[in-house]
C-alpha cells in the first residue's frame, strides 16, 4: 500500500507541476501533499489553510486553483461570497473551500464581512472551533461548523492570523524559458479527475490509521499543526516522501520566518515615515535627502545600524519598492528641485497597514487616520528538533519504523523572496 501511494504522489505531483511553475521544489512537494490531505479532513484535527500570493498580478495563482478544483475532495470554488453562505455549507464532510482574488475580501475597501469571513478561516484551521449564530424561528443559538480545508488566492499577503495558519506559496511570474502546458477543461479536467479519484480510493481505507498517527515533526507550535496533516500523508506514502515532506516543512517555515522579519522592518519604516509627515505638518513631498536625515536621528529605530554606514537613499528606495512607491523629481518653495517621496504615494500602503501607534491621529483635515494596530500573534516557532520514528498509538505494545532523518535545510532550490 505504501508503493502504490508514493506512486501516486509522484504522478499527482508531475502533473501539478506542468501546468504551474511553483516558486521551488519544496513548494511543489507542499501543494502535492495538500491536495492530498483534502481527502482525509474527516481524520485530521488541524485544516491547514494554503496561501496562494503573489506581488502581482499574472503570476499563475488562478491557475493553481484550477489545478487544485480538479483534483481536492468536494471543490467549492468561489470569488466573493458571504460568510452566511459558508457557515451553512461546512458540515461534518466539509468542502475543501478555493477562494480567489482574497486581496478584494481583506483589501482597505472591503465590506465588514471580511472579518466575519478572517474569523471563519481562523477558527476553522482547528477541529471543534464553532461559530455559534442565531438561527431560525425560534431564534435558537446554533452551533456552525467552521472545520474545512482553505486555499486563498490574492494579490499581497493576506491578514497575519490567516497566514500565520498557512502553507504559503510566493507565487513569481515564470522566467524566460519555463513553459507549462496550457489548461484546457477537454484533456486536463480528466486526467486530474483520474488523479483525484485514485487518491480517494487509496486514503479512504486509511482514515482510521491517519487518526491514530503521530509523526514527529521539525518544527513546533502552530507550524507543526499547519503541517501535520502533511505529513501523515508522506509518511502514509512512505519511500521518499516523509524526508521529503520534513524537508520541504523546514524549508518553507524557516523562509516564512525571514518574510516575517523582513515584513516586519518595511511595517517599521512605514510607521515611521508616517509619523516624519506627520511632525512635518503633512506636506505634499519630503525630499530624500531630508526624510532619510529624519529617519537617522530616530536614537530608538534600527535605521542608524542600518546595512553598514546606516540607511541611504539607496536602502530607503529598495525597502519602499515592494509597496510600489518611488522618489521622483519635486520642485519645491524658491525653485529648489529635489529628488522626494510624494505623501499621497504613501496612502495605499498606510491604508493597509497599521502604521501609527495607539493613540495617534493625523490632522482631520490632511487626510484619515491610519486604522489601529490590531494585536499581532505571536510568530510560530521553526526551530528544528531531533529526528523520530513515526509513531501509531495502538491498545498494544507501540509499533515504530524508522525513517531516513530529514535532509538539513537549504538543500533543496532556494526560495525566492
Amino acid at each position: 500500500m505504501a508503493v502504490e501511494g508514493a506512486v501516486l504522489l509522484d504522478e499527482l505531483r508531475a502533473a501539478i507541476g506542468r501546468y504551474v511553475v511553483l516558486p521551488h521544489e519544496e513548494a511543489l512537494t507542499a501543494v502535492t501533499l495538500w491536495v492530498a490531505a483534502t481527502h482525509i479532513q474527516t481524520a485530521l484535527q488541524h485544516a491547514p489553510r494554503l496561501a496562494v500570493v503573489s506581488p502581482t498580478k499574472g503570476c499563475g495563482k488562478s491557475r493553481v486553483l484550477d489545478v487544485l478544483h480538479e483534483t481536492v475532495h468536494q471543490p467549492m470554488m468561489t470569488v466573493n461570497t458571504s460568510p452566511a453562505v459558508i457557515f451553512r455549507i461546512i458540515g461534518k464532510n466539509p468542502p475543501t473551500l478555493l477562494v480567489d482574488e482574497a486581496d478584494t475580501i481583506f483589501g482597505p475597501k472591503a465590506s465588514g464581512d471580511s472579518e466575519i469571513l478572517r474569523g471563519l478561516l481562523n477558527a476553522g484551521h482547528q477541529r471543534n472551533r464553532p461559530a455559534w449564530r442565531i438561527s431560525g424561528p425560534d431564534h435558537k443559538p446554533t452551533p456552525f461548523p467552521t472545520f474545512a480545508m482553505a486555499a486563498i488566492a490574492g494579490i499581497g499577503d493576506l491578514p497575519d492570523t490567516v497566514m500565520d495558519r498557512a502553507v504559503v506559496l510566493r507565487m513569481q511570474k515564470r522566467k524566460p524559458g519555463e513553459r507549462v502546458t496550457p489548461f484546457r477543461s477537454r484533456y486536463s479536467v480528466p486526467e486530474l479527475n483520474a488523479l483525484r479519484d485514485r487518491l480517494a480510493a487509496w486514503l479512504g481505507p486509511l482514515r482510521g490509521e491517519a487518526t491514530r498517527t503521530v509523526p514527529q515533526m521539525p518544527v513546533e507550535d502552530r507550524a507543526a499543526d499547519t503541517w501535520e496533516p502533511l505529513v501523515i500523508i508522506a509518511d502514509l506514502a512512505g519511500g521518499q516522501w516523509p524526508a521529503q515532506a520534513r524537508a520541504a516543512c523546514l524549508a518553507m517555515t524557516r523562509n516564512e520566518a525571514a518574510q516575517d522579519e523582513q515584513s516586519s522592518l518595511k511595517t517599521r519604516l512605514l510607521r515611521d515615515i508616517h509619523r516624519i509627515f506627520a511632525q512635518a505638518d503633512n506636506p505634499e513631498a519630503l525630499a530624500t535627502q531630508d526624510l532619510v536625515a529624519s529617519l537617522l536621528q530616530d536614537a530608538e529605530a534600527p535605521w542608524a545600524e542600518y546595512g553598514t554606514k546606516g540607511l541611504n537613499a539607496y536602502h530607503l528606495s529598495n525597502l519602499l519598492r515592494d509597496f510600489n512607491i518611488s522618489p521622483a523629481n519635486y520642485r519645491f518653495d524658491k525653485g529648489r528641485q529635489a529628488k522626494a517621496y510624494m505623501r499621497n504615494r504613501f496612502l495605499d500602503a498606510w491604508a493597509r497597514r497599521p502604521t501609527a501607534p495607539s493613540g495617534w491621529r493625523t490632522r482631520p483635515n490632511r487626510g484619515t487616520a491610519p486604522r489601529r494596530p490590531s494585536a499581532t500573534p505571536r510568530p510560530s516557532s521553526t526551530r528544528a528538533t531531533t529526528p523520530w520514528p513515526r509513531v501509531i498509538w495502538t491498545p498494544s505494545a507501540m509499533p515504530s519504523t524508522t525513517w531516513p532523518s530529514p535532509p538539513t535545510a537549504g538543500t533543496g532550490p532556494n526560495c525566492k523572496q
